[in-house]
């Protein structure tokens, strides 16, 4: 195992995942006084392991038809796009 890359792919899902809609909605449903808190964990941990392989899928099957380098090119784009449009929307 490449602890490099883990401790980096870790850094950046874990910062990225602090304060987004996905992380408010575990914490509404967790408040709920009548709802098991290890049902409200598991539940969105499944989530996020199911949509993070749904991504290591996706990364994997494109970059075989897709260079490294032009897959680098193109998320940097669209987080560009997604950070403009935020802006826009403001």
């Amino acid at each position: 195992m490449d602890w490099k890359v883990l401790i980096t792919v870790f850094s950046a899902v874990f910062i990225a995942e602090l304060g987004d809609k996905t992380q408010l909605a575990t914490m509404l449903f967790a408040a709920d006084k009548e709802v098991s808190k290890w049902t409200v964990f598991f539940g969105a941990s499944l989530a996020l392991v199911v949509a993070t392989a749904m991504g290591v899928l996706a990364g994997s099957f494109l970059s075989t038809y897709i260079s490294e380098r032009h897959l680098h090119y193109i998320a940097g784009a669209g987080f560009i796009a997604i950070g403009v449009w935020t802006l826009l929307r403001a």
